[in-house]
């Protein structure tokens, strides 16, 4: 990227007025996998009127924003103009406020880490008090929120360093492995070599064939990567089309035999081995957001997602945990595995260095409950950890041992909200901050 040229370019670059872009909607946010933003019996605090954009300096790579800016929005705006965000998830119906809460990462972890550690400063409403937090002032209000859940009180704004640019295209590498230790070979042996790398798991594939992978492996594709006529304009960007799923069906359309066939098609459809191949950003980055309402396919039971991470070294316990998957018959449509960087500084931020497997699991599979207490056992034996901002269902005396960190973190919460203020289901069910709600588990 080439920086301004002088400071009147800086400040003619710079958005200075909070409603600029005051046409952003929030659309499509209002979404969550378990409890975490729910709070019975008490009230909920909507942040998404705060979208607005209060700065974006070109000369540091910076962007000052309300808290309840989505992602999507954040996109429309930085892209075009040569930036992209640090982190993502994999989708981009989620607010700077809710990412940070979640501390989220993205398929580059093991090379950047997670959302907190390209946070400059964040602002913090707090029942005790409004806190400017960061890395180094208020630092430990700052790890106690980044991850925190919304427990330590209400961020209005951040600012984020951004991830410079040349065009709105990915690089891509697609490649099979056979099985689960060719999967994590190659996760392992060329980390370096990408900035963003992610392998879908076949779930249901059993014995010889466990863990039978297709691993997609990216970067930032340069301007002259790109082909001649898309050189005019790099860094084009529209949002894609979202195709909605009609209607809900009556019955799960995701199960074990409809996934399994799917899981075959998908495995032989991908390449044996492909490299450089162009996609636009969101095609990589966000596949399921062109699919609306793409829960009905789950049928009116719904599913739940499951992620957890264990540390290298401890690659049995992840293998037990797919034998597992299959032999009950679990049939995740997704299942996605990534290796994770080194922890970041927050009390309770989920990514520890090691491995992580998510799973889209469908309800009324027999046995689903027992088999998921059993695999949180297996985790936390394993030294590893549930990712809470996806949990609607863990023990909550596993999580201590989960999270090792969880006694600082409460006691910077009480520094925070002496009166208990803030609080959800969540925190209630697993005893974060108060007592443990009785259990309502099937």
């Amino acid at each position: 990227m080439v920086a301004p040229r002088d400071e009147a370019e800086v400040e003619r670059l710079v958005v200075k007025e909070p409603d600029s872009f005051g046409r952003f909607s929030p659309r499509g946010l209002g979404r969550a996998y378990g409890d975490a933003a729910q709070c019975a019996g008490g009230t909920v605090v909507d942040c998404r009127g705060l979208r607005s954009v209060l700065g974006l300096d070109r000369q540091r790579g910076t962007l000052r924003a309300g808290a309840g800016i989505s992602f999507d929005n954040l996109l429309e705006l930085l892209v075009p103009r040569g930036y992209f965000l640090p982190v993502t998830p994999g989708t981009r119906f989620v607010t700077l406020g809710g990412a940070i809460a979640s501390d989220i990462h993205g398929k580059n972890h093991h090379v950047d880490g997670s959302l907190s550690a390209h946070l400059e400063n964040l602002r913090l409403v707090a029942p005790a008090g409004t806190f400017d937090c960061g890395p180094v002032q208020h630092k430990e209000e700052f790890d106690a929120t980044c991850g925190g859940m919304g427990l330590t009180g209400v961020v209005t704004e951040a600012t984020l360093r951004l991830l410079p640019i040349e065009s709105s295209w990915m690089v891509v590498d697609t490649e099979r492995a056979a099985d689960l230790d060719s999967c994590l070979s190659l996760l392992s042996e060329e980390a370096s070599r990408y900035r963003y790398s992610v392998a879908w798991v076949d779930g249901l594939a059993r014995g010889r064939r466990l863990g039978r992978s297709v691993l997609t492996r990216a970067d930032h594709a340069l301007a002259m990567d790109l082909p001649v006529d898309r050189r005019r304009q790099p860094l084009s960007y529209r949002a894609p089309r979202v195709v909605e799923v009609p209607f809900a069906s009556p019955l799960s359309l995701l199960r074990p035999a409809t996934v399994s066939a799917f899981n075959e098609m998908w495995y032989r459809k991908a390449p044996s081995k492909r490299e450089t191949q162009l996609q636009p950003l969101a095609t990589f980055f966000y596949p399921l957001d062109g699919v609306g309402s793409w829960n009905r396919l789950y049928g009116p039971r719904g599913f739940t997602q499951y992620q957890f991470v264990v540390p290298f070294g401890a690659e049995r316990a992840l293998e037990h945990a797919l034998e597992k998957l299959s032999g009950g018959r679990v049939a995740s449509f997704l299942a996605v595995l990534k290796s994770f960087g080194a922890a970041g500084a927050g009390h309770l931020s989920f990514p520890m260095e090691g491995w992580t497997l998510a799973l889209d699991i469908p309800l009324g599979v027999p046995g689903l409950p027992e088999l998921l207490d059993e695999l949180d056992v297996l985790v936390a034996d394993a030294g590893g950890r549930v990712y809470l901002s996806k949990d609607a269902r863990l023990r909550p005396d596993l999580v201590p041992a989960m999270y090792p960190r969880l006694a600082e973190w409460q006691a910077v919460r009480a520094r925070l909200d002496p009166a208990g203020v803030m609080s959800s289901d969540l925190a209630r069910r697993l005893g974060l901050a108060g007592p443990v709600l009785p259990s309502t588990r099937a």
